[in-house]
């Protein structure tokens, strides 16, 4: 199984030599991305860091899975989250299971770098010798343009018998990009600050609308400002040679456009390292970012919600673009100490990963993860895609993960339309395919099945597609049309220009469900059955013009913008309305 060049130390060559009951960990089978090739084989020496997640607590797995959906029956000032003792009971590990793969570990001459109970995980360090024999894999240095050089497998991973129960999944062995964001940058140039400060933005860029004025647009309740709320942010880079990998803000910018253009305060904002490298800004320029720096998503996620909730507090979380750096994030920001009561989630990919990096088993661990997360109170908002219904696929109609999980609330997009005078706004479905510029996502997923929040929605079946009974994607929408998007400030803080994407509803639903929060004295947390149930007509704002593709926009939900775009002030009343209910 090893390269030739590979020499395993003596106690982990024992160990595949006497551990005969060695057979393949289900679900874990990968194939070479399409388009790479492999270029070398990495030195044996080099010293590797691996994240193995075993499976919930066996015995409280059907309360596991029925929890969520018993929470998001309940009105927000009704619910009653887990103290952390008894998350860690429900969701998180059992110990007797984390100490057999640590033996294991042990065993095979690895080092136990970590391990926890809430996040079901064993982090393990060791030689890529010692983990190509380990796992019964040969790790090989493969290439893709756009993508990078990547460190990678092929097949499928090898443990003991006796652990094929207990693990779940094995991360860090094949590092392949995976995911992207879902931004869109305006055709027109920027225009500095100084000239922006004494002129009227929307002379420069007509429809487009700094973040308050969105917020005001959409009824966001003008008196409540997020405090008392957390929201983490996802933000990715590094983990690819070749590539531009940046990924970051600065505070200097940041400072300058809450103080000078939004005529607001600098907002809380701390960074947490997951992987990779941390906050690292990049130049951000049409040739950066077409080599993979995300810089701009970074900075409008945090222009967003920073403008929009500006009393939250905001938690970066910076991770790598591969599976493990997803899973370790999502993991780290769920089951971590912080209170964190909203998560932004401003990227993603094809269900059916055009790249590969995907398993079953990572898929099925997220969702387990997003899951966990609204049993503990924490709304997941997360950007459906940009590319239509085709979501990058060159045929068929598929839909945007992790936003496809039931447990996400998946944000689609809207184009602004003015009309009248004064000003009012009307909307339609975000799709600029024809001058190839951007779609909302949307569809009927083929991974999950539909959850019970939608049983009383019509799914759409074009005649030219398969006939899914799947999760609908999108749950909302935002505005997401660059033309009518939000005014941002560039990373180099001279420089405003507006942007869109699906991206952008994601933190503007963060802000908003933070605004919510505190209105409310309470998490809306797995808001998508209250959504379905009582907002179905007359709360949110119903879109039913245009298309994104194979879906059109009709009466109620629909594949493209979901229930509609947000109503604030509306939205609270209901959440109100319904608590005072049930207390009566």
């Amino acid at each position: 199984m090893l390269a030739a060049t590979a020499k395993p130390s003596r106690a982990a060559s024992s160990r595949l030599n006497n551990d005969k009951d060695i057979v393949v960990l289900p679900g874990s089978a990968i194939e070479v991305a399409p388009g790479a090739r492999e270029v070398g084989t990495p030195s044996p020496s080099t010293i590797i860091h691996v994240s193995i997640y075993a499976r919930r607590n066996p015995r409280r797995e059907r309360t596991a899975n029925a929890l969520p959906d018993r929470i998001g029956r309940l009105p927000p000032q009704a619910r009653r989250y887990l103290s952390a003792k008894a998350f860690n009971e429900i969701y998180g590990a059992d110990a007797s299971d984390l100490r057999r793969i640590e033996a294991w570990v042990r065993r095979s001459s690895l080092a136990v770098v970590g391990s926890s109970v809430p996040h079901r995980r064993v982090t393990v360090k060791g030689s890529i010798a010692d983990m190509q024999c380990a796992f019964g894999v040969q790790l090989h240095y493969y290439s893709k343009p756009g993508m990078g050089t990547y460190l990678g497998r092929v097949g499928q991973i090898r443990v003991p018998a006796e652990l094929v129960p207990v693990i779940q999944g094995i991360y860090g062995l094949d590092r392949r990009h995976v995911g992207g964001t879902h931004s869109r940058k305006h055709p027109a140039p920027p225009i500095k600050v100084d000239v922006a400060s004494a002129t009227n933005l929307a002379d420069r860029w007509p429809g487009s609308f700094l973040p308050q004025q969105i917020a005001n647009l959409f009824g966001f309740p003008p008196y409540l400002t997020g405090r008392g709320q957390s929201i983490a942010i996802l933000a990715f880079n590094g983990g690819h040679r070749g590539a531009d990998t940046h990924g970051g803000y600065r505070r200097r910018a940041l400072r300058t456009y809450f103080q000078r253009v939004v005529h607001g305060r600098m907002p809380s904002i701390t960074d947490v390292v997951v992987r990779g490298p941390g906050n690292d800004p990049g130049p951000d320029t049409t040739a950066s970012a077409q080599r993979g720096d995300v810089t701009s998503e970074v900075m409008l996620d945090l222009c967003v919600v920073g403008a929009m909730a500006p009393n939250a507090k905001m938690f970066v979380y910076f991770t790598e673009f591969t599976t493990q750096g997803w899973i370790d994030a999502l993991s780290d920001v769920i089951a971590g100490r912080r209170s964190i009561s909203i998560i932004s989630v401003s990227y993603g990919n094809p269900e059916h990963d055009p790249d590969g990096a995907w398993t079953a088993t990572g898929v099925r661990l997220v969702n387990e993860l997003l899951q966990a997360a609204a049993a503990k109170g924490m709304t997941v908002c997360c950007a459906a895609g940009d590319d239509g219904s085709s979501d990058q696929e060159s045929r068929g109609a598929h839909v945007d993960f992790p936003a496809s999980s039931p447990y996400a609330l998946g944000i689609g997009g809207t184009t602004l339309k003015l009309i009248g005078s004064p000003p009012g706004t009307s909307e339609i479905v975000w799709n600029e395919l024809r001058r190839k510029k951007g779609a909302t996502g949307g569809g009927v997923s083929f991974v999950f099945p539909r959850p019970a929040y939608q049983r009383r929605i019509r799914l759409p079946h074009p005649r030219s597609l398969p006939r899914l009974n799947g999760r609908g994607l999108p749950d909302v929408a935002a505005v997401a049309d660059p033309l009518t998007g939000v005014i941002v400030i560039h990373v180099d803080g001279r420089r405003l220009m507006p942007m869109g994407g699906t991206s952008v509803g994601a933190p503007l639903w963060s802000a908003l469900v933070a605004r919510l929060n505190e209105g409310l004295g309470a998490r809306c947390g797995f808001l998508n059955p209250f959504l379905y149930q009582r907002c179905a007509t007359g709360v949110l704002r119903d879109i039913r013009i245009g298309s994104n593709g194979a879906f059109r926009a009709t009466r109620g939900w629909d594949a493209c913008t979901g229930l509609g775009t947000p109503d604030g002030q509306a939205l609270l009343d209901a959440l109100r309305r319904r608590g005072r209910s049930k207390r009566a």
